[in-house]
């Protein structure tokens, strides 16, 4: 019998480990800039056409390549950055594994155009689809210019796969952020179509953060510096009351790699505990410097999941530096002395005179029931208080019982339930979940209907916004006009907002668009449902009544009559469960 197993050629290799390397048009960036920066760039430009699916440029001043080096760089597991096994214990480069370039160039059209500092001639070389097409010198300046064209054009399905432009470009932006906030020493720019989406010259870490997220996040921020024998700590977090609802602000590193971490994460959160606004994500910007040996960056071929030898106590020592910085704040604020707005406080010279007592003056010769002796006397006040006050409390009983008859009995619990007796026992209602699911219905009638109801801001509202959120919003701009929006867009990191919604006059509109956006990227990759249901959920989420708030009579019943005029009224929009019923038999059994 022939023998069946094979040893696959190198291509087909290369495709199959591009599946893991190569997941879209952001990864390609991601592995161009880091390697950029391990040859010692200063100056690192990223270009971008149509998000990346045409083309991804990355051309840097760094240390170049030699015309051999050039070649062996797209052969499998080539690299630079180590040579024993021994070295994987000891990585402070961004790459190792030498399986990027390969990976790129087996799935995707790729020119090359390098020059080795102190060398006359550089080197072209052009592959497509594994294949070396040319191999040649040529004039080029000092560093590496990364050419990857038509990116899946030999893999149609996983081109297919790829999302609109806008979210790829998103997770372009996401990837560029990781790598500028690590690196804050170097110049970074970033095109698309030949638009300018960032421009961050070299500085220090709180210039860039600035330079990335816009300045009204300079206010926001709090150092933390703590140096231990088993890591080091720095960076910036972010004061409790600018705490946002989205996620986009939380970045964790180690010896300058960005990695997700969620048990660190929930070190963070716990720090904040009982001083963050509900619903609201910290922000922070993390570094820890810790010995290579102790950690592992060789989870996945993405290096983002990083194993700690000793997890538990970092957890520790990272809790109770936020906890040191946020006590730091909070006890000791800035003052401004200056200020001549300060409080005049009297001061009373040893000159002046001491204020007089007030005077009480008593009565001690008044008696109540002069006259008569002290019972009868008594007797008589009680029978004529309750012979001038007897009719009105019968009017404010009457009128009570006659509510009681003519109305539901509705009480509110902590501001977050509306119980209701019924006849087999008392019924809870969840009331944001409830208002989520009256809303939802309405704005999606309004999204499938075509009709929209918006109300005109007379003062415009104008505010910062991540550009990958600013890319977020214009992908379902249609909708969001639908739903009431006005928007307009003065530069790539702002919106200004001159038309909202009818019924939200009372929301405050940046939380409402934090709410909007993150929960619509939560759902975003959910196949079940199609995009107007989904912004129709998102909006729902963040115009609904908040938990806390205190509703009337009238509101509660109002709400609950609403409510069971819905399609689906026993659950949210997200299928989270709006109403129970406490029975009569489970009540009787509390009380045994």
């Amino acid at each position: 019998m022939a023998d069946v197993i094979k040893l696959l050629p190198d291509s087909v290799a290369n495709q199959i480990a591009a599946g893991e390397v190569i997941q879209r048009p952001a990864s390609v960036v991601k592995e161009l800039m880091e390697n950029s920066v391990d040859a010692g760039s200063h100056n690192i430009k990223v270009i971008i056409k149509d998000s990346g699916k045409t083309l991804v440029q990355v051309i840097d001043d760094g240390s170049g390549m030699s015309e051999t080096d050039a070649r062996l760089s797209f052969e499998r597991h080539a690299t630079s950055k180590i040579t024993t096994a021994q070295d994987l214990f000891a990585i402070r480069t961004k790459g190792f594994r030498g399986e990027a370039l390969a990976s790129i160039a087996a799935v995707a059209m790729v020119e090359l155009r390098t020059r080795k500092n102190g060398s006359e001639t550089g080197t072209l070389i052009i592959i497509n689809g594994s294949k070396v097409d040319s191999q040649e010198p040529c004039s080029s300046p000092e560093g590496s210019s990364f050419s990857v064209k038509n990116l899946f054009f030999n893999i149609p399905a996983r081109r297919k796969f790829l999302k609109s432009d806008n979210t790829e470009m998103r997770h372009i932006i996401n990837e560029f952020q990781k790598i500028a906030l690590a690196h804050h020493d170097v110049k970074f720019l970033l095109y698309h179509n030949d638009n300018e989406v960032y421009n961050l010259p070299a500085g220090n870490l709180r210039q860039r953060i600035i330079n990335v997220f816009g300045k009204q996040i300079n206010q926001e921020l709090i150092g933390i510096d703590t140096e231990t024998t088993l890591v080091k700590i720095k960076g910036f977090i972010g004061k409790p009351e600018n705490a946002r609802r989205t996620y986009g602000e939380q970045f964790f590193f180690v010896n300058n790699r960005f990695m997700k971490h969620p048990y660190f994460h929930k070190a963070v959160s716990e720090a904040y505990q009982n001083i963050l606004p509900a619903e609201a994500i910290p922000s922070y910007f993390i570094f820890m410097e810790t010995d290579p040996a102790s950690i592992d960056v060789n989870i996945h071929p993405t290096k983002t999941e990083i194993k700690f030898e000793d997890e538990r106590s970092i957890w520790q020592i990272l809790m109770a530096s936020v906890r040191e910085a946020l006590g730091r704040f909070n006890i000791v604020p800035s003052l401004d002395f200056k200020n001549e707005a300060l409080i005049d406080i009297p001061v009373r010279s040893a000159s002046s005179e001491i204020p007089e007592m007030p005077i009480i003056r008593i009565n001690t010769e008044f008696n109540p029931f002069e006259g008569d002796a002290p019972e009868q006397g008594r007797q008589r006040y009680f029978e004529r208080f309750e012979k001038e006050n007897s009719d009105n409390w019968e009017k404010l009983y009457t009128g009570i019982n006659r509510e009681e008859e003519s109305s539901r009995k509705f009480f509110h619990i902590k501001g977050k339930y509306i119980v209701c007796p019924v006849i087999s026992g008392l019924m809870l209602i969840d009331q944001k979940r409830a208002h989520e699911r009256i809303l939802y219905e309405r704005y999606l009638d309004s999204l499938i209907n075509n009709r929209s109801v918006s109300q005109a801001d007379l003062f415009p509202v104008t505010m910062e916004i991540n550009p990958a959120d600013l890319l977020l919003i214009k992908e379902i701009e249609a909708e969001l006009s639908l739903l009431g929006f006005s928007l307009k867009y003065p530069d790539n990191k702002s919106i200004t907002i001159t038309g909202r919604p009818s019924g939200t006059e009372d929301s405050d509109l940046r939380t409402m668009l934090e709410i909007l956006i993150e929960d619509y990227k939560n759902t975003q990759s959910d196949p079940s449902t199609g995009a107007k249901e989904k912004v129709a959920a998102a909006m729902a989420c963040a115009s609904a009544i908040p938990y806390g708030k205190k509703l009337s009579h009238d509101e509660m019943e109002n709400l609950f009559d609403t409510l069971f005029a819905c399609k689906a009224p026993n659950y949210s929009p997200k299928g989270r469960t709006v109403i129970t019923i406490l029975t009569l038999e489970e009540i009787d059994k509390r009380f045994k």
